[in-house]
């Protein structure tokens, strides 16, 4: 029997051969997409439907891409040709909220703001807040090792998971971790599932480290710069004055004019960048005071407001730049992280490279930890050699400053040729035997994040 055949045979109608659900699963939010057409869909609704998927796939030698709502940015969910798409969307199930240990088990397809709204309910809140929070699973944040505008104080995706359930390739589940605190027993294999692009398994489940609702008064601020480089220093100056906020975000120039276009809002002056700021707690107002003197003797032009429906107008506008974007064309969206010092010096290179190339390049940053996010605006949906060559300038500027080819997004294909640059071909290569170790077939995401490199 062919595999489609074994997998209509198993699973029925959890099997998607629709071939509009099949060309949808070729792309995520990069705008890339896989060469070819996957085979089938199989929408697991549990466990032993991931398990026997996976033993099908590796009794026939299929390679199988693991998929969740397709909200990612680097193209590791994309499948192409031949391919099984596990999804596990469907797997959305709370299975467990412990308030008084702060913990809570849940599967994997729970959308990352699904799982806060039932958890408000308890006091608690999980603290991953990527950008695409109302739409992006908990386990594709977990894949990704995603992060966020509220990561500089509360954390990423690694920081707020205890154990992870696995189902490896050959349809075995491993129970990763624990729901103690502390535990350090043999190998942080949680760790390094986190972050792994599907390539070491299939996240069934997780075990998540949960916060207690912030009490006391939320203040935001706007500055407004200059130019970036202005409001950048003055980043940096916040976290060397030693406040923490819990969102300082930055745009520049281009990003700002293209989102106060979107919204129908006043144009900004010409070059002007702009840090967004958020306090909370107990102490929310006394930083807020603190962080506008920072601003000010910064050269900024600073207003704030405690209240909260004036912070969230705002924030608004630094959530709404993915859709600005993609109003002006197809979007290569980056993801390159610097020491926070480093900020200035990184825009400087932006700077140059869209100089050199004679290109413009609106970035965005979540400047409290460092992580920046430029992005190449290109017509139709082939990424020109000459944007490629750019983005690679880029990504050397980033390394060559201490910094990384990604903060939050993940590798998947579009920055698998890079990846031996930041790892050097040893690191590289013990890490492909890590994956071998896993999956030794190849079976899982093929192609994605360890692709040969010259």
């Amino acid at each position: 029997m062919t595999p489609l055949e074994l997998l209509l045979e198993a699973l029925g109608g959890l099997v998607d051969t629709d071939p509009a659900a099949l060309e949808a699963a070729r792309s995520d939010r990069s705008g890339h997409a896989a060469e070819g057409t996957p085979l089938a869909i199989v929408h697991a609704e549990t466990v032993e439907h991931v398990q026997q998927t996976l033993r099908i796939a590796s009794a026939t030698g299929t390679h199988v891409v693991v998929r969740g709502a397709g909200t990612g940015l680097a193209g590791a969910a994309n499948a192409g040709t031949g391919e099984i798409v596990l999804s596990t969307s469907r797997m959305t199930r709370i299975l467990d909220v412990r308030p008084d240990d702060l913990l809570a088990v849940v599967e994997p397809g729970i959308l990352n703001a699904d799982l806060n709204a039932e958890l408000d309910r308890y006091g608690l809140w999980w603290a991953p807040d990527p950008a695409s929070r109302e739409i992006s699973t908990v386990g594709g944040n977990i894949a990704t090792g995603a992060g966020g505008l509220l990561c500089a104080k509360y954390g990423v995706v690694r920081d707020a998971v205890l154990g992870i359930d696995l189902v490896l390739a050959d349809g075995r589940l491993l129970n990763l971790g624990h729901r103690s605190v502390k535990g350090v027993t043999g190998l942080d294999l949680t760790s390094l599932v986190i972050g792994s692009e599907g390539t070491l398994g299939v996240i069934v489940g997780a075990t998540l480290r949960l916060r207690r609702r912030v009490e006391g008064e939320v203040c935001t601020l706007a500055a407004t710069f200059p130019d970036v480089r202005s409001a950048a220093s003055a980043s940096a100056a916040v976290t060397a004055a030693g406040v923490q906020p819990a969102i300082m975000e930055l745009m520049d120039a281009a990003s700002l004019e293209a989102v106060h276009a979107l919204l129908a809002l006043p144009a900004p002056l010409p070059g002007a960048a702009q840090l967004t700021i958020r306090t909370d707690g107990p102490a929310a107002r006394a930083e807020a005071e603190r962080i506008a003197e920072v601003l000010r003797s910064a050269g900024g032009g600073v207003s704030w407001s405690a209240d909260a429906e004036e912070g969230d107008r705002l924030l608004a506008i630094r959530r709404s730049m993915h859709a600005a974007m993609a109003s002006l064309g197809t979007t290569l969206i980056e993801d390159v992280s610097v020491p926070r010092s480093a900020m200035p010096e990184m825009f400087d290179e932006i700077a140059r490279i869209e100089q050199a190339f004679g290109i413009r390049i609106p970035t965005v940053a979540h400047a409290g930890d460092g992580n920046l996010h430029p992005n190449f605006i290109v017509d139709g949906d082939e990424v020109p050699p000459r944007i490629w060559d750019a983005a690679g300038e880029l990504f050397r500027a980033a390394l060559r400053l201490g910094g990384t080819l990604t903060g939050e997004h993940g590798i998947g294909t579009l920055k698998a040729r890079w990846l031996a640059e930041e790892l050097g071909d040893d690191q590289w290569e013990l890490q492909r035997q890590i994956v071998r170790v896993f999956d030794p077939q190849g079976i899982l995401n093929p192609g994605k994040v360890f692709a040969p490199h010259d």
